[in-house]
């Protein structure tokens, strides 16, 4: 019975195909908008994620002033931090795995007759630690170089480019405005931020070298700290607060006039921000699927009434009027079941364009393909159940009359 009522619903939609057609075509738009939606917001959150973790694994940010980044008006009232506070925080908290001082300056960077503005960032030896970087040639600062402030720097990929092209950067020199470096090592590519940024545009010098050479001073303009795997960001931020708080002598109660940022946070923010997103933009897509179903029961009720003579010969010759409930119901859901793959395979297809256009990771969501089918396959049982309902109550004597 059940597969004959199948031949019967596929017979009958054969026999419309443009009408079938027309009727799926809201469902096929509300799955495939369902799909590409979530397919591009999961590539976003991945995007995110994978930005963040570029910065360093456990890593945490400690900036004067308050805000995001130190930004803000507190910034320019507190003071700096210096490379004992950098020393106290390596020695005084066990959850720490690297710590490494920095201090930023834009400067020209020449070299021949091809010049770059970029980012010189004063640092030590656990910089590429600490933002787990490795060096693509040459080597690291020595322990001398530190100490004395010598004039050698590392290159990011991006100037490396700029500068020098194809050719091989060590041992060379460069201007830093009014400073001459040699080049000891160059650092592989990281990309951009999650925040937009060239991580790759920047030069590194000792710090040091930063401070007397091209700042003037011996502030330390931000502290990067990387957590010990297993150990708990959250209980080293705590840490790194209270010592700071000690060293910088503010009382019970005063606000910070430092930032911890923990990026494992600013990762949890930025995704869940992205996934709510996802979440609104693909249940407005959903509404064409309620759209879709209306246009389904509005087509099987036109159906019911250009098959009542039809109806009421099967009825007079003896189908039971379940019978004619199940083959008008399983048209239904197969018209529905048809909208949801043709819009499950458009969707995956959009969705891999969208996710390659706005340059981002194509994830497929195995669950909402599956439940996007599901759904599409309920919308046609909901909406086609009532007008079966009224097909199989039709009485036989009527439904042969009706002309």
């Amino acid at each position: 019975m059940f597969g004959n009522a199948i031949v019967l619903a596929l017979r009958e939609i054969r026999r419309n195909v443009l009408r079938s057609t027309l009727t799926i075509l809201g469902i096929v738009i509300g799955v495939g908008a369902v799909i590409t939606m979530v397919t591009i917001g999961e590539g976003a959150t991945a995007q995110v994620q994978a930005d963040i973790q570029k910065l360093g694994s456990n890593l945490l940010q400690v900036f004067r002033g308050q805000g995001f980044g130190g930004g803000g008006g507190a910034r320019s009232s507190a003071p700096p931090f210096s490379m004992e506070d950098v020393q106290a925080l390596k020695n005084e908290i066990s959850g720490v795995r690297t710590v490494a001082p920095t201090s930023n300056s834009q400067a020209q960077a020449i070299y021949g007759n091809s010049n770059w503005s970029t980012q010189v960032t004063g640092t030590d030896d656990q910089y590429i630690s600490v933002r787990d970087w490795s060096l693509s040639g040459g080597r690291n600062f020595s322990e001398s170089e530190l100490r004395a402030g010598a004039a050698v720097c590392i290159l990011g990929s991006t100037v490396q480019r700029e500068l020098f092209g194809q050719e091989n950067p060590i041992g060379a020199s460069i201007r830093l405005g009014k400073i001459s470096c040699q080049i000891i090592g160059t650092l592989t590519s990281k990309g951009q931020s999650g925040f937009g940024q060239d991580q790759d545009d920047m030069v590194a010098v000792p710090i040091r070298t930063l401070q007397r050479r091209m700042a003037g001073n011996s502030d330390v303009g931000s502290i990067m700290v990387s957590a010990r795997d297993g150990v708990s960001t959250e209980k080293v931020q705590a840490d790194i607060e209270r010592l700071m708080r000690e060293r910088r002598k503010l009382r019970a109660g005063a606000e910070n006039d430092f930032n911890v940022r923990d990026l494992k946070e600013i990762s949890s923010a930025m995704t869940a921000t992205t996934r709510v997103l996802t979440s609104l933009l693909a249940a407005v897509a959903a509404v064409s699927l309620l759209v879709g179903g209306v246009g389904i029961m509005n087509i099987m009720l036109v159906s019911v009434t250009e098959r009542t003579r039809e109806i009421g010969t099967r009825l007079a010759v003896g189908a039971m009027a379940r019978d004619v409930l199940l083959q008008f119901l399983i048209e239904a859901v197969t018209l529905a079941a048809f909208g949801g793959v043709i819009g499950i395979v458009l969707g995956l297809a959009a969705g891999a364009l969208a996710t390659n256009a706005f340059n981002v990771p194509f994830v497929l969501n195995a669950g909402i393909v599956l439940l996007s089918f599901a759904f599409s396959a309920a919308v046609g049982i909901v909406f086609g159940y009532f007008p079966a309902r009224r097909a199989a109550q039709l009485d036989p004597i009527e439904a042969l009359r009706h002309e």
